[in-house]
């Protein structure tokens, strides 16, 4: 069940303030308050949903179709195409702390040094 406290839903609303990278009428991307890689933005949908699978079963499919648009706009704006990974954790035994479906858009210069 979608929590209306958590802290995602109150960026949305302005209550608390962001560091904005993209935003349009589907999501918002901002800079995560503790990096864990060089650049390491989250992209949020503006609707309520908990995780991965709330948010494909019951998202309309232009919402969805719109979600990913703005991921992928979010990776360009931030110069990273060729060198990012993105994570969706779900559920706590995964590392999802906050119960409101969101991609981790991650880049570091030992990324590419990996391959």
């Amino acid at each position: 069940m979608y929590n209306k406290d958590n802290v995602f839903a109150k960026i949305l609303c302005g209550q608390i303030p962001n560091k904005t990278v993209y935003s349009d009428d589907y999501v918002l991307a901002f800079y995560d308050v503790a990096p864990r890689a060089r650049v390491h933005v989250l992209v949020i949908p503006r609707g309520e949903y908990v995780d991965i699978f709330d948010f494909t079963q019951n998202a309309p499919e232009d919402v969805q179709v719109a979600f990913w648009r703005g991921v992928r706009n979010t990776v360009e704006k931030l110069g990273v195409r060729d060198n990012f990974r993105t994570i969706a954790n779900t559920g706590r035994g995964a590392g999802q702390s906050v119960m409101h479906f969101h991609v981790h858009i991650m880049s570091d210069d030992r990324f590419s040094e990996e391959l």
